[in-house]
């Protein structure tokens, strides 16, 4: 590729934007499924579940977060809850779809939404360290480079 030769990510799309468009449909397949089960199952056994795990661990049933997430669920928030679980699935399924076409826009919405979760990941990573927040801080930082590669080529 010379120096005026316009970049054009579709004949020599690099392997990682479809790895990446992978991953992304995949998440949003399982957040559809997600939202699905929210709405098929309703409130009760959400309320049930909670109830269960406050008296496993021995909790306070009238205090803490599970006793106000208890408290809080009713089939209003469950249908909120399934919107936006929803919306997040559709999202990434449209993020999916422009990495695999290697749509500039794709690329941008991805190395955002994954750079946003690197603070998170990194006070993960700190306050619990282990192999499974290594990996989450190591893909993160992979999907960003990846993208932001795409992005910068784009540009030249």
């Amino acid at each position: 590729m010379t120096a005026d030769t316009p970049y054009d990510p579709r004949p020599h799309a690099h392997p990682g934007l479809h790895a990446i468009a992978l991953f992304e449909a995949a998440k949003g397949l399982l957040a559809l499924l997600a939202a699905s089960g929210l709405e098929l199952l309703g409130p009760a056994p959400l309320v049930r579940w909670l109830q269960e795990l406050t008296s496993r661990f021995q909790l306070d049933p009238d205090h803490g977060a599970l006793a106000w997430l208890s408290q809080t669920i009713n089939p209003d928030s469950v249908h909120l809850a399934a919107a936006a679980v929803l919306a997040y699935g559709l999202l990434r399924l449209l993020e999916a779809w422009g990495l695999w076409r290697a749509k500039a826009w794709a690329s941008w919405l991805g190395c955002i939404s994954a750079a946003v979760y690197l603070p998170l990941d990194v006070y993960a990573l700190f306050r619990h360290p282990g192999w499974l927040s290594t990996i989450v801080l190591i893909v993160n930082l992979i999907v960003v480079a990846v993208l932001a590669r795409d992005l910068v080529k784009r540009r030249r």
